[in-house]
């Protein structure tokens, strides 16, 4: 029997020369710099992680691009989720285009960046998510709390639509904020085959957080999603704001420590290959 593959299923590179990463600005000190494949590398050996989902950072067809010939450079990376403008009238053959690369697995419009709170369901969009479905591409949801009652409403226009939760939709764990949002993602998880990401929580927690403050947080996502719709992923190089990618793979460990072997094989990779059709 084949050992069970470990995959990061979030994880981002940058070069700052390419000038298009709006919020990528000089007052994030620890991860204003360069992030690239050869920086990760090292770090995914010791960690015995095999291979990464690499995902967008900058709202431009560039940058998807430039992921994409990262990724034929790069065999860890098994997967890109990529960018496409969701509401230029030839988004749907920009995306019937990108598909067409094998390392192309979903796209993810940055909706936390989007003024408009319930953008998701403008009628103008559903060429662009009918074209992205018709593809065979998965829906990264990069939502924050706010966006949930939306986000359960694009789920079930769109019932058949492959979708990823990233970072849990980012709860207020640095202030305790935890029942509204508590109940509309266990609403989502219930009434939807959504996938979650287990990723992006040290960052919305305070910069001296403890296991226990993520504790309730992880718990509640296990008890809604299952260990069958949860998803493990580092957000590096983001995470190194508040931890380093050693400590939040050490954090995940023991939060999921009542878990079974094959549990935690699906959070810690067999999940992923199957959000993302891989």
């Amino acid at each position: 029997m084949s050992k069970p593959m470990r995959l990061d299923a979030h994880q981002h590179f940058w070069s700052l020369a390419r000038d298009d990463y709006g919020w990528l600005t000089p007052d994030l000190v620890p991860i204003y710099r360069d992030f690239l494949p050869d920086d990760l590398s090292p770090i995914l050996k010791n960690a015995g992680i095999e291979a990464t989902i690499l995902v967008q950072a900058a709202p431009t067809l560039a940058e998807t691009e430039y992921m994409l010939s990262l990724a034929e450079n790069h065999t860890f990376i098994k997967g890109v989720v990529g960018w496409v403008d969701f509401e230029d009238e030839t988004a749907p053959e920009q995306i019937s285009k990108l598909a067409s690369h094998p390392k192309l697995v979903g796209l993810r419009p940055m909706i936390q960046d989007i003024e408009q709170a319930d953008w998701m369901l403008e009628p103008k969009l559903a060429s662009s998510f009918t074209a992205l479905i018709q593809n065979g591409l998965t829906f990264d949801a990069l939502t924050l709390p706010k966006h949930l009652v939306y986000l359960r409403q694009l789920l079930d226009l769109y019932p058949g639509m492959r979708v990823v939760i990233d970072h849990g939709s980012k709860p207020d764990i640095a202030s305790g904020s935890i029942k509204k949002w508590a109940q509309q993602m266990n609403e989502i998880a219930n009434g939807s085959k959504a996938y979650c990401k287990l990723s992006g929580l040290v960052t919305e927690a305070s910069a001296d957080w403890t296991i226990e403050d993520l504790r309730p947080y992880v718990e509640h996502l296990l008890s809604s999603f299952g260990p069958s719709r949860l998803i493990w992923g580092s957000d590096w190089p983001v995470c190194t704001l508040t931890s380093s990618y050693e400590r939040w793979l050490e954090t995940t460990d023991a939060l999921l420590i009542e878990c079974s072997d094959q549990e935690r094989n699906q959070i810690l990779g067999g999940n992923a290959l199957k959000a993302y059709s891989l």
